[in-house]
């Protein structure tokens, strides 16, 4: 098949590396175009780019994907299909319209749950213990398609966003490919969604990342996880950002007020025990064990308290 293949971030490069691997020729990548990023303010490509620049592949980079010119280069590629894997963008009908076959979506959660634009964050935020990749056809409605088919990928408690939507997006792209000729030959029977099962995960946004320490410990637990690595859970001491990279929920209370820090003591946290300190949560305490302050090297938790001793006793957030 003629593929047009759509996609930017790292999520999106196995599958694409996954399709150039295949039989199936992929015509052009479409992705986002080039952005300022990092402190430089560079102007970087997306990750998809780069991936497609090294295979010598056509790569197109619109600012709108459904603009009218945009579409007629598309309709000049004469596509069988288009797969989308992390593109950023709606798809107008005209762009829908334009594939013999028609599209398909790896998107990173089991539909109709998580439904949006931040789908691995979402389960690690709502405690799942499981989530996986499902391969839709893509419809007007957001990732609302029927089902194609889907993986299951176990979520364990030590998952950030950022480990598990790597196994995703290595799982979404053998999936993909597994289906891919049985698809175009009509041989899979695609399977439509419960719409009354559907949630939805919108996209991330810094100021959903600020702890609120009135929380319980596990909820912002699954905050540190779901927001590494962006937008980085964070809370503020003195005026200075800091952002928490692990830590591990506690039971047990210190009678303090929640955003307390508290004295360095032995902890459990996680698969060992450690020096560290905890901070009082709305219910339970939260073992800080790897934070970095703005500017500064990323340390351990008993590391940085011992270099910041004033710290013990403080509100953080306030």
């Amino acid at each position: 098949m003629r593929i047009v293949f759509m996609g930017s971030p790292a999520f999106a490069v196995p599958t694409l590396r996954a399709l150039v691997a295949s039989d199936q020729e992929v015509v052009a990548v479409v992705t986002q175009p080039d952005r300022p990023a990092g402190r430089g303010r560079a102007w970087t490509p997306p990750p998809a780019k780069v991936a497609a620049v090294a295979y010598g592949l056509n790569v197109l980079q619109p600012e709108n994907v459904s603009a009218p010119a945009s579409v007629e280069r598309l309709r000049a590629l004469d596509p069988d299909a288009i797969v989308v894997a992390a593109y950023g963008q709606i798809l107008r009908q005209r762009v829908l319209d334009l594939p013999k076959r028609g599209s398909l979506n790896v998107h990173a959660s089991l539909l109709p749950r998580h439904r949006g634009a931040s789908p691995v964050a979402a389960a690690i935020l709502a405690g799942d213990e499981g989530t996986g990749v499902t391969v839709m056809e893509v419809i007007r409605a957001l990732d609302a398609g029927p089902m194609v088919a889907r993986v299951e990928e176990a979520i364990s408690p030590f998952d950030t966003t950022g480990t598990l939507e790597e196994r995703l997006a290595e799982a979404g792209a053998r999936l993909l490919v597994s289906v891919l000729e049985d698809w175009r030959a009509g041989r899979l029977a695609s399977v439509p969604q419960d719409d009354s099962l559907a949630t939805y995960a919108p996209m991330l946004t810094r100021g959903d990342a600020v702890i609120d320490w009135s929380r319980p410990a596990v909820d912002i637990w699954r905050q540190v996880r779901a927001y590494n690595p962006w937008p980085m859970a964070h809370t503020f001491w003195r005026g200075v950002e800091l952002r928490i990279w692990e830590a591990w929920p506690l039971e047990g209370e210190s009678g303090s007020p929640p955003g307390t820090v508290l004295s360095l003591e032995r902890l459990h946290a996680g698969d060992g025990e450690a020096d560290t300190f905890s901070v009082q949560a709305g219910q339970g305490r939260l073992a800080i064990t790897r934070i970095q302050r703005t500017g500064r090297r990323v340390l351990a938790g008993a590391e940085f308290l011992r270099g910041q001793r004033e710290m013990s006793g403080t509100v953080l957030g306030e």
